[in-house]
């Protein structure tokens, strides 16, 4: 018996990426098992939230006409359709960046009493921000961070660049800190090159980090809770010939995603490992993907995805895949032992 009867999934968003959460968030929703729940797609971004399309159980999709499309009633999160008010019971999150993916959209649930299949509001924020998650993890024995110098715009001076470099060294990446999608991320390898990847980085967020570049292997695990514990998912190793997984390897085919990756037994356990005790530390919740460099031995943390891709070509399906495990089946997991 299910605890829940009406699924909505909540896809766009207020940043760059919100073209890619609707793909997430279709995704989802043709995945949510409709012989237990009524599943709603509701499109939201900059504040207007309206009823896409939606499925009753046993039944097919209703795909909504642009004109036709309801407003969601954000004081109880409901929707009227043909006449009826139908009260959300549950949200599935796949908006990636604002406001799903840092505490905004889960803090507004957490008030209305709605369990959601992500972290909480406050682990949503402090993940969502690449800086103040790395300070969560520095002083761990189980993943490094590369050494970083965190900016906000008032504190750019002609000198800055100078310090940066001496401090980090070249190479080195300039990125906002809450940031997705490779958004804004630029690989620095001149000095010269320094001030324009700080006014990149700033067009997409209003504070950034330099970073130390760690040459290395690019890998990236999932985790999950089954009800009991934290599960890994199986490692995948990301390679591409750009100069680092930027949007256009992610997204238009230009890298190669192996899973499971080429890796020893040893070494995947302790990656795995390592997953599960971030995702403990941080106190997450639902799925999420780790992002890590294999530098020689030393593992080093790059971020946490508190709401990562979920189309049939992302990597958590993928991992999914590699485990032999049905999605249908997964997400009603990770629904039903959601709060």
């Amino acid at each position: 018996m299910s605890k829940y009867s009406s699924i909505a999934v909540i896809y766009g968003s207020d940043s760059s990426e919100w073209e890619i959460s609707c793909r997430s968030g279709e995704f989802i929703a043709s995945r949510i098992d409709g012989t237990i729940y009524d599943v709603f797609e509701i499109f939201a971004r900059n504040g207007h939230w309206s009823l896409v399309a939606y499925r009753r159980k046993n039944s097919v999709r209703v795909i909504l006409p642009e004109s036709g499309r309801p407003e969601i009633d954000k004081t109880d999160f409901s929707v009227t359709v043909a006449g009826n008010k139908v009260k959300f019971d549950f949200a599935y999150i796949m908006q990636h960046g604002t406001p799903g993916e840092n505490g905004l959209m889960q803090g507004y649930l957490e008030m209305l009493k709605i369990p959601f299949s992500s972290c909480s509001s406050f682990v949503s924020a402090i993940t969502f921000d690449k800086f103040t998650c790395k300070n969560y993890l520095r002083d761990t024995d189980y993943v490094k961070c590369a050494d970083d110098v965190f900016i906000r715009r008032g504190e750019v001076t002609p000198e800055l660049a100078g310090k940066v470099i001496d401090k980090l060294g070249l190479p080195l990446f300039v990125k906002p800190t809450d940031g997705g999608s490779s958004f804004g991320v630029v690989k620095v390898k001149k000095a010269e090159e320094f001030a324009d990847a700080v006014d990149v980085a700033f067009s997409e967020g209003k504070m950034i980090i330099a970073e130390r570049f760690i040459p290395g292997r690019e890998l990236t695990n999932a985790v999950y809770h089954n009800g009991k514990e934290p599960v890994a998912l199986p490692v995948i190793e990301i390679v591409t010939d750009h100069e680092f997984f930027d949007y256009d390897a992610k997204y238009n085919g230009c890298s190669e995603e192996i899973c499971p990756a080429p890796l020893s037994a040893e070494l995947t356990q302790k990656i795995q490992e390592a997953s599960k005790k971030i995702y403990r530390r941080l106190g997450c919740s639902g799925v999420v993907r780790v992002d890590y460099i294999l530098s020689g031995d030393d593992l080093y943390f790059l971020e946490i995805n508190t709401i990562p891709g979920m189309t049939s070509a992302s990597l958590v399906p993928k991992m999914l895949r590699t485990a032999g495990l049905d999605i249908t089946d997964f997400l009603t997991e990770i629904i039903e032992n959601a709060g």
